[in-house]
């Protein structure tokens, strides 16, 4: 690091580490559809019903009592991809502290929840890669183990992250593991025999021929190597949508009771006895195969404290969410993966954001942090070639799109501990319009309520909470806006 950033840096670290004035005022933040607003601070709600004049009025209740508890918030963020770190490092090391404090301190969105990726993508440039290719020649003992030049820049820039926000976790994903451990002996290409060469598709099970070992002690080194260069992984998944099997990308299918044997035998005391307290988290997939997970925990709960969601399924329906907290109350939810294209509605990052906080995850993040401004650098073969970050680097800056400021109006404002309230009142027609809120009591006591309105035009909100207050105000149309309101 250059000695002039250091100052600047350690202020950056020193702010968020220290607490922050509790708010004795109301204020309210708004991005809306148009750009007018971009976390824009707006006239703040006032108590009691307020003057809605001739405005569209809405009702919306939380429970900021004891009783109206429910999940504690971990954080938001995106993936940081091939494409993410190779774009950022094209900014000269001024301006990427500039955007690195945007996005990681409070002077900006906040960002607590990184999903990173373990080996290439299809964000990745050519050619694909894991961290021990070996020439694709079977290295069982993992002796050609190594991050190389990509991934040793992917762990550089989580641990500027990590220095910047003491409170980020770091979730790692596979696309695929090294050729030689699966059937096919390949990252991608082919579909067929796309899985581990662990003995799950032979007579013996899993474990009884094949690198089953192997791909545990993957895990064990990438973590220990992250770790190295100052970047925590904090945990993982086994696979990267495990039921999304293409040939164009690195992928691999993992059965369920094959990921809950791994898990349980293998990947699970591979970490323990490394000494490694790095959480698994089950699936990382989409939300219409709840039973994947919920076989996952039932086999290897030991190991297994959370679950990971994406957003693909077909009428994505969030109440899926809720539905599996009611029967596992002690696992923790995350919605880990949902693209960003610049063909997107204004409010789709909001929309899976909003969601899942409605129904019981604990953090979002999007797919995916940064991109160049051809949506890249990705691999030429296949996957994603318009999924846009939620920043754009290009000439040397950057510039953050829609969905950026969309996710902020969340994260800047819930910080990691908050815990999430419950609430009624939110409702949307089948037009599409309609009111969609979320709250949450701050470490610091204050609230949070966001609130999404998808109505083309203004509406004027009316809040009760169970703590005997009324708070009343405007909410601009297709907007998020978020409201602070001070401790009780």
């Amino acid at each position: 690091m250059l000695p002039f950033l250091l100052p600047l840096l350690l202020l950056s670290v020193l702010g968020e580490a220290s607490p922050r004035k509790r708010a004795t005022t109301p204020s309210a933040y708004c991005s809306d559809s148009d750009g007018n607003y971009k976390l824009s601070p707006i006239s703040p709600p006032v108590q009691g019903s307020g003057s809605p004049g001739s405005e569209s009025t809405w009702k919306l209740r939380i429970d900021d009592t004891s009783s109206g508890h429910k999940q504690t918030i971990v954080g938001f963020g995106a993936a940081v991809t091939d494409a993410t770190v190779t774009s950022f490092n094209t900014l000269s090391s001024t301006t990427l502290q500039q955007l690195l404090n945007e996005l990681m301190t409070g002077t900006g969105a906040g960002f607590a929840l990184m999903r990173h990726t373990i080996g290439a993508s299809d964000l990745s440039g050519d050619p694909a890669y894991t961290y021990d290719d070996n020439g694709n020649s079977a290295d069982p003992s993992l002796s050609s183990f190594d991050l190389g030049d990509r991934g040793n820049a992917m762990a550089t820039m989580l641990a500027k992250m990590k220095s910047l926000q003491l409170s980020l976790k770091i979730l790692g994903s596979p696309w695929s593991p090294p050729g030689w451990m699966k059937l096919n002996g390949v990252i991608d290409g082919t579909t067929k025999d796309n899985n581990l060469n662990d003995g799950y598709l032979t007579r013996g099970g899993t474990g009884s021929t094949g690198y089953a070992s192997a791909f545990a002690q993957y895990f064990v080194k990438y973590i220990q190597a992250y770790e190295n260069v100052g970047a925590h992984i904090d945990a993982i998944t086994l696979q990267n949508e495990p039921l999304n099997s293409q040939a164009g990308y690195p992928t691999m299918y993992m059965f369920d009771y094959e990921s809950a044997q791994l898990i349980q035998n293998y990947v699970g005391p591979a970490l323990a006895q490394a000494g490694l307290n790095t959480e698994i988290w089950a699936y990382d997939h989409n939300t219409d195969m709840p039973s994947y997970p919920q076989n996952v925990i039932n086999g290897a709960g030991q190991y297994v404290h959370s679950v990971a969601w994406h957003c693909y399924a077909t009428n994505v329906d969030w109440t899926v969410l809720t539905r599996f907290h009611e029967t596992n109350p002690k696992i923790k939810q995350y919605m880990t993966e949902c693209w960003t294209p610049a063909s997107a509605s204004w409010n789709q990052a909001a929309d899976f954001t909003m969601g899942p906080l409605q129904n019981w995850a604990s953090g979002v993040t999007a797919w995916t942090l940064g991109t160049n401004d051809q949506d890249g650098p990705h691999l030429s073969s296949g996957g994603c070639a318009n999924c846009r970050g939620l920043v754009t680097i290009v000439n040397g800056g950057y510039t953050f799109n829609p969905a950026y400021y969309m996710m902020a109006q969340f994260s800047k404002f819930m910080p990691p501990g908050a815990i999430v309230l419950g609430g009624t009142g939110s409702y949307t027609y089948s037009n599409g319009g309609g009111v969609q809120s979320v709250a949450s009591l701050n470490p610091d006591g204050t609230r949070t309520v966001v609130v999404e309105n998808t109505f083309g035009n203004d509406i004027y909100i009316t809040l009760s909470t169970n703590s005997g207050q009324e708070w009343s105000g405007n909410i601009p149309s297709q907007s998020v806006t978020t409201w602070v309101l001070p401790a009780l």
